[in-house]
């Protein structure tokens, strides 16, 4: 619907605000706030916070009195208007400029329940006037409800009476402009004012006074330029009629649409529809369209991984986990005698204080959680600057492709939630690396298998060594020798001798390459579960805060989707 059926609609009666609709409205602009609150630049939601504000005020107070402003330029005749609609000499008029300082009000009917709306509103009690004693009058009982006021000029040299004509416009249901003859088409009137009222052409009338001055055929043409500026304020289809202080019946036409404004009790909805629908296109700057909370994409979270995985070390643990997977390998399979020699070097991993033994708690599920049970530090080296910048790095980027499809205005709070947690990533990473179970708690079976072939081998080649020995010490003793069993033309001592030495280092010798096999499919197990685990730090300290981040937008764009509802 255009702004000018709108308006005529609002005029005639039929557009009524649903007051039902206007609470959910204003329920989803406070939804909008506390969403947003954390995250968008305060100046972005000043006017929305302050339409809360007054709306509440506003609501809780009467609802049967109607608030009109009386607003113009100096010397247009706000005040004789106001006089001549009250039909009492209650504002100033002089020859001196400006001569109101302050808002007057006069109430047409008793002044007691609106006493608190004019508290609100912040007219001084002594400038406060009742109409009450004319009310026997049908004339004036139409405007039983009415709550006129007489405002400082907008164009005044005084400062504080622009401040307070710019307060008060902020308060009122509904604004008569005042404009003359001669500054009908005053640029600060159209550009600072009327065209910022475009959202409220329901609330809004302008009236030509000192109309008496022109002929009738100069007052058309007048009202008929005075239309056209405001069809380019945006305010088509605003009334604009013609009065004049000096000629009551001039004042009929404006008479009749004030009536009818009291008579609906609709301007305070109305204004605050308007004010909604203002914030609204404010706001709609700050959302543009649907983002997806995994917006962040898999290539994204890779590189970040990557540049974690290398600032905790994960290459230099997964070669240490091949290390460990090689150096307990020889130890169990290896040559029996040499074992102890190997067993005297460090194993890899407890070098870097990485244990890899699974408590038993933690196998059966008794742990009440990980994350209460002490991890001690690792032994691996800090990030050097090169690995800092990488993750910082990495962390922009994530911002930065979680930003890229909505408002730039929302970049700072994502840059700000990726970083929010950078401080505490080293140590939850070295947490995450001590933690993850790198497959090195047990021992394989071919361990054991081969460890005991060894131990068979090395046996019977001390018990040949024996038996040769045992054999010499008889002949050196002139005993007689013994009979050596054969084995094809080789004695069974020296066959164990040397068949359990051979076969030993031949063992170990074949192993090799298995063990080296098995030593880089460590290395690599343990590698892909150190990534998932920094993987999973990554997202824990950098990704969710953005996600919740993006999380707020949706909620915040849903709730202005509310707000614009009409």
């Amino acid at each position: 619907m255009s702004l000018a059926e709108k308006v005529k609609r609002a005029l005639s009666g039929d557009d009524r605000v649903d007051a039902q609709q206007l609470s959910e409205r204003l329920d989803a602009l406070q939804r909008f706030l506390r969403v947003t609150d954390p995250y968008l630049p305060d100046h972005d939601l000043v006017a929305a916070h302050t339409l809360v504000e007054r709306a509440g005020s506003r609501l809780a107070l009467s609802q049967d009195h109607t608030v009109v402003a009386l607003a113009g330029s100096t010397g247009s005749g706000k005040s004789s208007l106001f006089n001549a609609l009250a039909r009492l000499k209650l504002s100033p008029v002089g020859v001196r400029r400006p001569t109101t300082g302050v808002a007057h009000a006069c109430v047409w009917g008793p002044l007691e329940p609106a006493n608190r709306l004019l508290d609100w509103v912040g007219v001084l009690p002594r400038q406060r006037f009742i109409r009450e004693s004319a009310l026997d009058g049908d004339d004036e009982a139409a405007l039983r409800g009415l709550v006129l006021l007489d405002l400082p000029d907008f164009d005044s040299v005084e400062r504080g009476h622009r401040i307070e004509v710019d307060r008060l416009l902020g308060l009122v249901d509904q604004v008569v402009w005042v404009v003359d003859p001669q500054k009908y088409g005053d640029r600060i009137l159209h550009n600072a004012y009327l065209r910022q009222f475009r959202s409220h052409g329901d609330v809004t009338i302008v009236v030509l006074n000192q109309a008496d001055r022109l002929t009738p055929a100069d007052t058309e043409l007048v009202l008929t330029d005075l239309k056209r500026l405001l069809d380019e304020d945006g305010l088509t289809g605003v009334p604009a009629m013609a009065t004049s202080a000096k000629q009551p019946g001039m004042l009929t036409e404006l008479r009749s649409a004030l009536e009818k404004t009291v008579a609906e009790r609709q301007a305070a909805l109305r204004r605050l529809a308007g004010d909604l629908d203002t914030v609204a296109e404010q706001l709609s700057a700050t959302i543009g369209p649907p983002a997806a909370e995994d917006e962040i994409d898999r290539a994204t979270v890779r590189q970040l991984s990557d540049a974690l995985a290398a600032s905790a070390g994960v290459p230099a643990v997964a070669a240490a986990t091949a290390g460990a997977y090689r150096h307990r390998a020889l130890a169990s399979t290896g040559w029996p005698l040499l074992r102890g020699v190997r067993k005297l070097r460090p194993d890899p991993l407890k070098r870097l204080h990485i244990s890899s033994d699974k408590a038993a708690a933690d196998a059966s599920g008794d742990t009440p959680s990980q994350e209460l049970v002490p991890v001690p530090r690792t032994s691996l080296p800090e990030a050097d600057a090169a690995q800092k910048s990488a993750v910082g790095l990495s962390v922009r980027a994530v911002a930065a492709r979680a930003a890229a499809p909505i408002p730039e205005v929302w970049a700072p709070a994502l840059t700000a939630a990726a970083r929010s947690r950078l401080g505490d990533l080293p140590d939850a990473l070295d947490r995450a690396v001590a933690r993850t179970d790198l497959g090195m708690s047990r021992k394989p079976l071919w361990w054991t298998v081969v460890g005991l072939l060894q131990w068979l081998f090395t046996i019977a080649a001390v018990a040949g060594l024996g038996w040769l020995l045992a054999g010499y010490a008889v002949r050196a003793l002139g005993l007689p020798e013994f009979d050596n069993p054969q084995v094809g033309e080789v004695p069974l001592p020296t066959l164990l001798l040397l068949g359990g030495l051979v076969l030993g280092l031949l063992l170990a010798v074949l192993l090799r390459p298995l063990v080296n096999a098995g030593a880089r499919r460590a290395g690599r197990r343990a590698e892909q579960r150190l990534r998932a685990s920094v993987t999973e730090v990554g997202r824990e300290y950098v990704v969710a805060p953005v996600r919740e981040v993006l999380n707020g937008y949706a909620q915040a764009r849903e709730a202005l989707t509310v707000v614009r509802s009409e």
